[in-house]
């Protein structure tokens, strides 16, 4: 139920505009995301390939309202691999076809990441599809095979998710194309319909994706905090011996620090997913919803913010 309630406060903008004037959600915030500007982000970045992470990058926003804010996420986009190639930073970005118009227009849409795609094949670098709610599910995935795949082989990658029924059709239809996966377990309010309702099925389902992947897949990005699967995909490398440099382990900025610089001494890949931009209230409620946890932080911050300011 708590989980419910939070995916819906997502979506509410007033909600957005109280929370983004609150120092302490403020403060909380910085925790998962990078910043609100491009300079923060990279900057985090820096640090992270100091550890010897590489990154993703994600310019915070969906879905736009009209081709002027679509084409300025575009612009938004290639100037950041710019300022990627010039920093000489190890990261790539991840886009989110809303954010690029596709519900302004598919045409719109492939135009814009024409763009941003022409940019990272001349930085010889990586774009990375985002995969949003289960209604563009098959939208994202039909552009990406029939039109921006076929141009931009080894610069676009997509992402699927583990609690969606469809996925393992998916896992394979990508191990023929031999495309890039990020496979993540999904972080929207899905209907039993379309989505496994139980953690548990979720989870399975997670793992016979990922060893599908890394057995036959082209450099899957395994993204989980779940120290359970890890551990499978640790024993599953070494039993069907795949070399640690077929495939990467993924986490979210904020995340499990510690394991991430664990793996990383233990020989194996990470990639930090580093989100940034004003509009990170809904990725914030996302990641609350993941782990309702965090929202023991929080009131234990205002508490203290609220008796420190009567003293």
């Amino acid at each position: 139920m708590l989980r419910n309630a939070l995916l819906y406060l997502s979506a509410q903008p007033t909600v957005f505009k109280f929370v983004r004037n609150n120092g302490v959600a403020k403060k909380f915030a910085r925790r998962f995301v990078a910043g609100e500007t491009a300079e923060e982000a990279l900057d985090a970045v820096k640090a992270l390939n100091a550890k010897g992470i590489t990154a993703s990058l994600d310019l915070l926003g969906e879905s736009v309202h009209n081709e002027a804010e679509a084409r300025a996420s575009g612009r938004d986009y290639i100037r950041l691999l710019d300022q990627i190639r010039q920093r000489n930073l190890d990261a790539n970005v991840s886009v989110k076809l809303t954010a690029m118009g596709l519900d302004i227009s598919e045409e719109l849409c492939i135009s814009i990441m024409h763009e941003v795609l022409d940019r990272a094949r001349q930085h010889h670098t990586f774009v990375r599809l985002d995969m949003e709610s289960s209604e563009y599910t098959e939208r994202t995935l039909r552009l990406f095979e029939q039109r921006l795949y076929p141009a931009y082989p080894v610069n676009v990658g997509i992402v699927l998710l583990s609690y969606l029924y469809r996925t393992a059709a998916d896992v394979e239809r990508a191990i023929q194309l031999k495309c890039r996966v990020r496979l993540c377990k999904g972080a929207y309010k899905e209907p039993a319909t379309v989505a496994y309702p139980e953690k548990a099925n979720v989870d399975a389902n997670y793992v016979r994706c990922m060893q599908e992947l890394m057995q036959h897949g082209n450099y899957p990005g395994l993204a989980t905090h779940d120290e359970t699967i890890i551990r499978v995909a640790k024993k599953f490398a070494a039993e069907a011996k795949i070399p640690s440099d077929r495939y990467e382990f993924q986490m979210l900025y904020g995340v499990r620090r510690d394991l991430q610089e664990q793996l990383v001494a233990e020989g194996y890949r990470m990639r930090v997913y580093v989100p940034f931009g004003t509009q990170w209230y809904p990725y914030l409620m996302r990641r609350l919803a993941e782990r309702p946890a965090n929202l023991a932080f929080i009131a234990g911050n205002i508490v203290k913010e609220t008796v420190g300011r009567r003293r």
